[in-house]
């Protein structure tokens, strides 16, 4: 497992928790397919980038993929809320996977933060 490190980082578990959610949640948005693959791609590009990220040499690429990783969680809540006020999610789904999506925006925040101190 050492070859692949991703699987020990709890932000890679709980972006693949925030994926089965926006999965399951996506299959509520009817007659709008760009608007559903825009959300699952976003959703699916914070797992592969935190993937691809860990099995690069330095700190400071890892960290470029982690900030990509972030600029997917961006891009999934603008789709999330776009969903929302369209009206194919309700109030108490919506929270829901803004709070997931929170959480590991949170803790890309903080392991970007972590990797760039190394570097300095």
């Amino acid at each position: 497992m050492d070859t692949f490190r991703f699987f020990q980082f709890q932000v890679y578990n709980d972006a693949k928790d925030l994926y089965k959610k926006v999965l399951i949640a996506s299959e509520k948005i009817k007659n709008n397919n760009s608007l559903k693959d825009q959300t699952t791609r976003s959703a699916l590009s914070i797992i592969l980038n935190i993937a691809e990220g860990s099995a690069k040499k330095s700190d400071k690429d890892f960290a470029r993929y982690l900030q990509i990783s972030l600029g997917s969680v961006n891009e999934l809540v603008a789709c999330l809320n776009l969903i929302y006020n369209i009206g194919y999610l309700d109030k108490i789904l919506y929270v829901e996977l803004f709070k997931s999506s929170e959480l590991v925006a949170k803790q890309l925040g903080g392991f970007i933060k972590k990797l760039n101190n190394v570097n300095s």
